[in-house]
């Protein structure tokens, strides 16, 4: 992924990121599938597209404990 990539990915919610995350769980599937059948011939977008999935995973944590040590506003 490149670096504006993860600039981007930085200013999304949660939600949005589990949802990108199991997109690329998806895709790394179907990718293994198309190796095994012999429609792929690149066996290293495999690698490519865990790192990937291992980056926007990351980035998920880090939203999930920012948003976690921000105070709770108390309604009245």
């Amino acid at each position: 992924m490149k670096k504006k990539d993860l600039d981007s990915i930085r200013g999304k919610t949660v939600e949005e990121l589990s949802k990108m995350a199991d997109e690329k769980r998806n895709e790394i599937t179907l990718t293994y599938a198309k190796i095994k059948a012999g429609q792929e011939k690149n066996t290293s977008k495999v690698k490519s597209l865990k790192q990937d999935l291992a980056q926007i995973m990351t980035i998920a944590r880090e939203n999930e404990i920012i948003e976690a040590s921000k105070p709770k506003e108390e309604t009245k």
